[in-house]
């Protein structure tokens, strides 16, 4: 499968940029599937998460506290962004400090552990593929930061087919 990593303007500001992942052959971005799925049973929570996102991107930044780390392996950067504590929503993210935010896609956490969710392990696994296919071209410099530090640039399309 062919996607790309793309910047979503109308989240993004002058404190963090957010992207997404846009999947050639769906048409759509990991956020556009998630709300999707979720806006029916979820309204409420895909309002307070898209409101945490604009507030992310254009006030407070991607600080830390607003996210749920380690949910993959030391250093991959991959995050869980909440509703809240309470609600139970949740929203995969690759997070490079608080200046830049791959939001990936997610779902409900209706059981204790990753792995007994399959929508959500695929969703996260998916994440830490990612984030180590970013790091492997930053570091042959087909991927490298702008001078601000709020934008990836370089080659952001991906081929899973590549891998092959």
């Amino acid at each position: 499968m062919k996607y790309e990593v793309v910047k979503l303007g109308q989240l993004s500001g002058n404190k963090a940029s957010i992207y997404t992942i846009w999947f050639e052959e769906l048409n759509k971005t990991s956020f556009e599937i998630f709300i999707n799925e979720n806006r029916n049973a979820f309204k409420s929570e895909i309002k307070d998460i898209t409101s945490r996102l604009i507030a992310i991107g254009k006030t407070v930044g991607a600080r830390e506290h607003y996210f749920k780390t380690g949910e993959g392996i030391p250093g991959d950067g991959v995050c869980a962004l909440c509703d809240t504590p309470r609600k139970k929503l949740r929203l995969y993210c690759i997070r490079y400090g608080s200046l830049l935010l791959i939001i990936g896609g997610g779902g409900p956490e209706k059981v204790k552990k990753l792995q007994q969710n399959k929508k959500l392990k695929d969703e996260n696994f998916f994440l830490l593929k990612l984030s180590a296919e970013i790091t492997e071209r930053i570091k042959n410099k087909e991927i490298w930061y702008s001078e601000n530090k709020m934008e990836f640039e370089g080659n952001l399309t991906f081929n899973d087919q590549d891998d092959e």
